[in-house]
């Protein structure tokens, strides 16, 4: 099953609930895949790879929390609730996250394995690093750790 396809079924069950928060993350989702679909240079079969899904919703996850950071800079706690519980929901679709000691763990073994040892090589780590966790660390998160690591 494809993630378009498990969106719309979620998407069914959240009207019948009448989950007003589901609804508003999956549509993000929906939204988000469709213009994917229709962009300019996306094969006609209209399907969606699994790591160009991957990537669609950590898209929408980096929005989600940019604007909650936004809206309580503000003061605006009513959107930034909203915008939390967006962003809930659209994390269910991501694969489980790896732990800061796993992450950082990996970060270790890739870094052994181009045998880098300063900040210049920083991109080639960040590459090796995306590629290994697709979708399942955050890459700020991943560049930190790496940083640390080739500092120390």
């Amino acid at each position: 099953m494809t993630l378009k396809d498990k969106i719309n079924e979620d998407l069914k069950a959240a009207m019948k609930r009448r989950d007003e928060a589901a609804l508003r993350g999956i549509r993000a989702i929906k939204a988000a895949i469709i213009l994917a679909e229709t962009a300019p240079g996306h094969d006609a079969t209209g399907d969606l790879s699994p790591e160009t899904e991957i990537k669609i919703l950590q898209k929408e996850v980096k929005q989600r929390r940019d604007s909650i950071d936004q809206f309580k800079a503000q003061n605006r706690e009513d959107l930034a609730i909203k915008e939390q519980e967006e962003l809930t929901v659209i994390e269910a679709y991501l694969p489980q996250s790896l732990s800061n000691e796993e992450v950082e763990a990996e970060i270790r073994n890739i870094v052994s394995e181009h045998g880098t040892t300063s900040l210049k090589d920083l991109g080639k780590i960040m590459k090796a690093a995306n590629e290994k966790f697709a979708g399942r660390a955050d890459n700020k998160l991943v560049s930190e750790l790496a940083k640390k690591i080739l500092e120390g």
